[in-house]
C-alpha cells in the first residue's frame, strides 16, 4: 500500500513538471498550446540521442535536453507562435494541434516508430525497503530522484513568479499589454522568456520521464490528455493548483491500474469529472469554482 502511494506520488510529481509549462502558457499567457506534449516529447528523444550516440552520462542529458528544448521553444515563439496570441482559442487549439502532428511524423520518420529503450544509471536502479508487512515502503532510488527535482523546480518556479521583478512583470504583461508596454516592461522579451521556460521544463520532464512513461512518437497523444486535466483540475491561476491536481491524479492512476486494471484510465476521468461537476474553475482557482 505504501509502496504504491508512493509510485503515484512519483508519477504525480512527473506530470507536474510536465503540465507546468502548459498551465504557464495558458494560465499567464493566455494562449492555448496543444503542441505542449511534443516539446516533452523532443526532451525525451535528445536524452536517447545524447545517452545511446554520444555516450552522455544520464545526469549531464537533463540540463542539456532543457536548455535545448527552451532554446526551440524560444524559436518558435518568435517565429511562428507569437502571432497566434491574439487569434481566437478555437485557431490556437486547431494550429497547436497541427503542430503535434507534425512533430509526430517527424519523429516518427527519423527515429522510427519502437519504443526507445533507456539504460539508467547503476546508482538509479537501487531499491530501498522500509518496514515490514502490510506497511512495507518500497522506493526505487529513479522514483525519489524524480520527486525530488520536482520539488525542487516547484519551490524555485513559485519563488521566480511570486518573489522577483520578472513575475511581476509577467503578471502585468498578462493583464494589459498595452499598459504594460507603455510603462517600458519589455511585453515581447517577457512572453519569450516564458515561452522557452515552459518549453524547457516540458523537454526536462520528457527526459526525466523517457523510462517511466516510455517514449515513442506516440508520446505527445497519448499523454496530453494527462496534461490538459491537471491544468484544468489544479486551475493554471497558481503552481499549487496543477501540483495538487497532479498528485491526486498520479496516486488515482496507479492504484486504479494495480486495484482494478479493467478500468484503466476510466478512475482518473471519473475523479476529472467529479471534481470538475464541484469546482468547474478548479480546485486552486482564482474565482473559487463559482
Amino acid at each position: 500500500m505504501l509502496t504504491l502511494l508512493f509510485d503515484g506520488v512519483a508519477y504525480g510529481m512527473l506530470l507536474f513538471v510536465l503540465s507546468l509549462g502548459l498551465a504557464v502558457t495558458m494560465g499567464l499567457m493566455n494562449f492555448i498550446n496543444l503542441a505542449h506534449g511534443a516539446f516533452a516529447m523532443a526532451g525525451g528523444y535528445i536524452l536517447v540521442l545524447l545517452m545511446q550516440r554520444a555516450g552522455w552520462p544520464f545526469l549531464a542529458c537533463l540540463p542539456v535536453a532543457f536548455l535545448l528544448t527552451a532554446a526551440f521553444g524560444a524559436l518558435l515563439e518568435r517565429s511562428i507562435y507569437r502571432p497566434m496570441y491574439a487569434k481566437p482559442h478555437l485557431d490556437q487549439v486547431l494550429f497547436s494541434i497541427g503542430l503535434t502532428f507534425m512533430a509526430v511524423a517527424a519523429v516518427d520518420y527519423f527515429m522510427g516508430s519502437s519504443q526507445q529503450n533507456i539504460t539508467l544509471p547503476d546508482w538509479l536502479r537501487v531499491r530501498f525497503e522500509f518496514g515490514s508487512g502490510a506497511f512495507t515502503l518500497g522506493m526505487g532510488a529513479y522514483r525519489l530522484f524524480i520527486v525530488v527535482v520536482c520539488v525542487v523546480l516547484a519551490l524555485a518556479l513559485q519563488a521566480v513568479l511570486t518573489q522577483t521583478r520578472f513575475g511581476s512583470r509577467l503578471r502585468a504583461a498578462v493583464d494589459d499589454p498595452r499598459v504594460a508596454a507603455g510603462l517600458g516592461i519589455p511585453v515581447n522579451r517577457v512572453f519569450l522568456l516564458t515561452f522557452a521556460t515552459g518549453s524547457g521544463l516540458a523537454g526536462l520532464g520528457g527526459a526525466l520521464g523517457a523510462d517511466l512513461f516510455g517514449l515513442d512518437p506516440t508520446f505527445p497523444l497519448k499523454y496530453m490528455v494527462y496534461f490538459l486535466i491537471v491544468c484544468a483540475v489544479g486551475g493554471t491561476s497558481s503552481i499549487l493548483g496543477p501540483l495538487v491536481a497532479a498528485l491526486v491524479l498520479g496516486i488515482a492512476d496507479v492504484m486504479g491500474k494495480y486495484y482494478v486494471p479493467k478500468l484503466g484510465a476510466f478512475i482518473v476521468y471519473l475523479l476529472m469529472i467529479a471534481i470538475l461537476l464541484w469546482r468547474p474553475q478548479g480546485l486552486f482557482s482564482r474565482g473559487g469554482g463559482k
